[in-house]
């Protein structure tokens, strides 16, 4: 700790507030509310502090920032923005589980979509979810767009570049927004139904629905009225499908929460009318030595952040201690009464019991499930060692991988995997230049020259500074030879180096005449492949970002009056190169800072009509 930080602890107001501690590099690692903030700061660096994670945060903190509030209610708030926008690495987050579905709304499109995901981190974006299985998901997406007739295309704007509707117009799936068969706004109004559905609201819509059902027989509009019964029957279906039935609640959120050492697990059953509409569940991070009240409001600051709505009662577990703060900072985000409050019998009781229990369960599974994987990359680990006769465990393994097409846009990738598991922070790509044509082995060598070139250099970052126990080369023998060479010439420490082939997936070793071949079920080749695929999914990545600059570049290097500050103009105005391939002249002439005359020849240029 540095001295200016000891120094100035005494000068910390006792007021309310929110504290943040950065380190040398003025980022944020810690993010922290309290209703008196010097001594909440001073108590970390006060001997005695048991929980785990404090050493190793008091040791990077290079300065505290306080911020001064009112109450503890804006402390809260001003906390969850603060946590949004930094990310701190020591505080408690959510843990999703990437193989959970679920259903977001992209409410920052023109024409938003309605689609299956397995992200949730997208701004502007409404998520719901998530699900038990993707099946699940699907099947209420296809009685959704049934009903509701929203876009199924992808991207942020709809249609076709042919400009011709789709099948799903003609088969009454769309509304057809890519031709302007629907307002912005009736589309709008389509999309806050959807919205309101999956927050709960399943009754009014039901009512709109018989309404026009009815409206349409009595025209004898008959077929048009049996387009209707058969969505009335379908929301019917999926919201009893979905349904618990709770009418004595009333709508409320149940919040079940369990803590097991350094992990804690949430599960949360939003109920709607008395109807349980599903279950949500995650896991927390960073909470050792942290009791349940700060759990609880770590929690609600994040997963109400992202909500569509907030019940007007919210349930929690008994013992949680007081939830004032926590029951006006919810009031304070719905514009209403929030009652948060831990229910002592009846119904409600049980269905927080029923919380608590499926959080437990999900907590025990989460950790079987983590030990096993845990002993798995063991495994691997200690096959690797066996099979390669390695001096030591492979702890810290990098691949590289390069990607071309005929010797054009040629990159390089490096990841990294730290005991079995991705190091993505101290992934690494290349731009290759020195090399003209097709030379994959050269373009391996110079990446490989360049990294352990990096490692000697004193203001190395830790992920050129830490010298791997493993080197992996996408390729064969060719590649091997060229990364052993690279590796010669720097006088480096002892680093063992092999290559993966991907046509049999043999593994070449250098002295060795013959590839060692490893069982498909080896644990030690499935480690291997995975590195080896996320290396290529990295390249490919890099070099598809190389070669779609390059082709932006040459097309606006032969468009006439546009330089460098008009080429930003021009992708700021429209968003994309597609976005202003399509443009009409009348757009282009409406770009800021672009002359209508130069915008003409632009728009003639791109449609080969001559000069303007």
């Amino acid at each position: 700790m540095q001295a200016s930080v000891k120094d100035g602890l005494g000068e910390l107001p006792r007021s309310t507030g929110v504290y943040l501690f950065r380190d040398e590099r003025g980022d944020v690692l810690y993010v922290g509310k309290a209703k008196s903030l010097r001594s909440r700061v001073r108590s970390y660096f006060q001997r005695g502090d048991g929980r785990a994670g404090t050493a190793r945060l008091v040791g990077r903190i290079a300065d505290v920032e306080v911020i001064v509030t009112r109450n503890e209610a804006e402390a809260l708030h001003l906390e969850q923005n603060l946590v949004k926008r930094h990310r701190p690495p020591f505080n408690i987050r959510l843990r999703d589980d990437k193989s959970f579905p679920y259903i977001a709304v992209t409410l920052t499109d023109e024409y938003p979509r309605v689609m299956f995901t397995r992200e949730r981190h997208r701004a502007g974006t409404v998520y719901f979810g998530p699900y038990a299985n993707a099946k699940k998901v699907r099947e209420t997406l296809d009685v959704l767009n049934r009903v509701f007739r929203f876009r199924p295309c992808e991207g942020p704007r709809p249609g076709r570049h042919s400009g011709i509707p789709c099948l799903d117009f003609h088969i009454d799936r769309c509304f057809a927004p890519c031709v302007d068969a629907i307002s912005r706004e009736a589309y709008g109004n389509v999309i806050e139904a959807v919205v309101g559905f999956l927050s709960g609201d399943t009754v009014s819509i039901q009512r709109e629905l018989e309404e026009r059902m009815r409206e349409a027989a009595g025209d004898e509009r008959f077929e048009e009225a049996a387009r209707y019964r058969n969505r009335l029957n379908s929301i019917r279906h999926l919201s009893e499908r979905q349904a618990a039935d709770r009418r004595a609640v009333g709508s409320v959120d149940v919040i079940g929460l369990v803590l097991d050492g350094e992990e804690a697990a949430v599960q949360v059953f939003p109920l709607r009318d008395g109807r349980m509409i599903d279950r949500y569940g995650f896991h927390l991070e960073n909470v050792a030595g942290e009791d349940e009240q700060t759990v609880l409001e770590a929690f609600v600051i994040e997963y109400y952040g992202t909500v569509p709505s907030i019940p007007p009662q919210v349930f929690v577990p008994s013992g949680i201690g007081d939830t004032s703060v926590i029951a006006q900072f919810l009031s304070e985000r719905r514009g209403a009464p929030v009652d948060v409050r831990a229910p002592a019998r009846g119904e409600k009781r049980r269905l927080v019991d029923l919380a608590v229990e499926n959080a437990r369960v999900a907590l025990d599974a989460d950790t079987a499930r983590r030990a096993e994987q845990r002993s798995r990359r063991a495994a691997a680990l200690e096959e690797l060692r066996e099979v390669l006769n390695l001096e030591s465990l492979p702890v810290r393994i990098e691949c590289f991988d390069v990607s071309n097409i005929q010797g054009q846009s040629i990159v390089a990738s490096m990841v990294v995997f730290q005991e079995g598991r991705p190091r993505n922070a101290h992934y690494r790509s290349f731009t290759i230049r020195s090399l003209d044509g097709q030379d994959d082995v050269g373009a391996m060598r110079e990446a490989i020259a360049r990294r352990f070139s990096r490692a000697r250099q004193a203001d190395a970052d830790e992920s050129f500074g830490c010298i791997p126990n493993l080197v992996v080369v996408d390729g064969g023998k060719g590649q091997l030879a060229a990364a052993r060479a690279a590796m010669e010439e720097l006088d480096l420490p002892r680093v063992a180096v092999i290559a993966l082939a991907k046509r049999e997936e043999e593994v070449f070793v250098p002295g060795v005449p013959y590839p060692i071949a490893l069982e498909r079920t080896s644990p030690a080749l499935q480690l291997l492949q995975q590195i080896r695929d996320e290396a290529h999914r990295r390249a490919l990545r890099h070099h598809r970002q190389r070669r779609d600059s390059k082709a932006l570049e040459t097309i606006f290097e032969t468009l006439p009056g546009i330089g460098p500050a008009r080429r930003r103009a021009l992708l700021k105005h429209f968003g994309s190169v597609d976005r202003f391939l399509e443009a009409s002249q009348e757009e282009l002439e409406g770009v800021p800072g672009l002359p209508q005359r130069t915008a003409r020849t632009v728009y003639a240029a791109l449609h080969k009509a001559g000069p303007s």
